[in-house]
């Protein structure tokens, strides 16, 4: 069977019920800009993504049918009809749009279409439903058009609004879930990250207490995290009492100003600007044997050793250093 009838040659159209009026009729207008937001609706369907509005745009498709086809009737042709719009589809619009909303949050600016291909045409439809909307509008003036159908329209262009809206929102999640996925991918290839662990700093004690023993000298050993909390002190044999407080203060004081503690005594003398600082917190200690421990240019954590002259504690903090970049090269 051909597609063609030739009937619509003289610049007229069927309507249903068997009456014929030209093509450039306002009624014709009217159920033409529904099959128009109609094809634009199937551009956004098979952009879309998200199967719930993919969902709710074949059915609003379904619907436009059915309000067209009444359009498109004489009254007789109403007549036959089985299928119309009532107010339950309008409820089910403003249900829609009311849940949207709770998920996406109201507006309080004007969209400029276009943030996806998806929205962009979401938006296209609810431009063109609105002017079938203007038209049905003007019909009803001179032809009997029921109310529902109005309703429906206006719902509809505001259901499209809450759709496209939603379209970007989504779009949104998805992209950050793939970049976080992603990341996690990224990271699994290449092992778990570097960081000040307990094992880490057992084995950075480990090291200073051997430089400790090599000259002689019980030293205190305290590695702390990037906010001064100890994540480890380890006390020699025969260390000063004194040097548990002086070991994790030296630690603090190297990750809460991000500099080892001997280049302190510089720049605490009168005139210099930290001047006085060790007396606005007890922590702060102002000579050598405290380090900060940097990934990059963080500050990670720190350590400080305590018991011996200022030179000793220097020398053997490094020791517990040097581990620490090993480990740090490694991974």
């Amino acid at each position: 069977m051909a597609i063609y009838t030739k009937k619509g040659d003289k610049g007229e159209t069927g309507l249903l019920g068997g009456g014929r009026i030209s093509k450039d009729s306002l009624k014709v207008s009217c159920y033409g800009t529904l099959d128009e937001a109609n094809a634009a609706l199937g551009v956004a369907f098979s952009q879309i993504a998200n199967d719930e509005i993919k969902s709710i745009i074949r059915e609003i498709q379904k619907q436009l049918f059915v309000v067209g086809a009444e359009l498109a009737s004489d009254e007789k042709g109403k007549d036959l009809l089985t299928n119309k719009i009532s107010t339950k589809e309008i409820v089910e619009f403003e249900e829609l749009i009311d849940k949207f909303e709770q998920t996406i949050g109201p507006i309080h600016e004007f969209i400029i279409p276009g943030d996806t291909n998806a929205s962009a045409n979401l938006h296209l439809s609810r431009a063109i439903i609105r002017r079938a909307e203007r038209l049905i509008v003007e019909l009803a003036k001179t032809s009997i058009v029921r109310s529902e159908v109005i309703q429906y329209v206006n719902r509809l262009s505001d259901l499209l609004f809450m759709l496209a809206r939603s379209e970007v929102y989504y779009c949104q999640l998805e992209e950050i879930k793939t970049k976080v996925i992603g990341r996690l991918e990224a990271l699994k290839g290449r092992g778990a990250p570097f960081g000040l662990s307990l094992q880490l700093a057992s084995a950075m004690a480990q090291a200073a207490e051997k430089k400790a023993m090599e000259i002689g000298v019980p030293v205190v050993i305290s590695i702390v995290d990037s906010a001064g909390h100890a994540i480890l002190l380890h006390r020699m044999e025969n260390s000063l009492l004194a040097s548990l407080e002086l070991a994790l203060n030296k630690a603090y004081t190297s990750v809460a100003l991000k500099m080892a503690t001997h280049e302190l005594a510089p720049i605490i003398q009168p005139g210099t600007e930290l001047y006085g600082i060790q007396m606005t917190n007890q922590k702060i200690v102002t000579f050598g044997g405290g380090y900060p421990l940097k990934l990059e240019e963080q500050v990670i954590g720190g350590i400080g050793v305590s018991g011996g002259t200022v030179e000793e504690d220097m020398v053997i903090a490094t020791e517990a250093i040097e581990v620490f970049l090993r480990k740090k090269e490694e991974d």
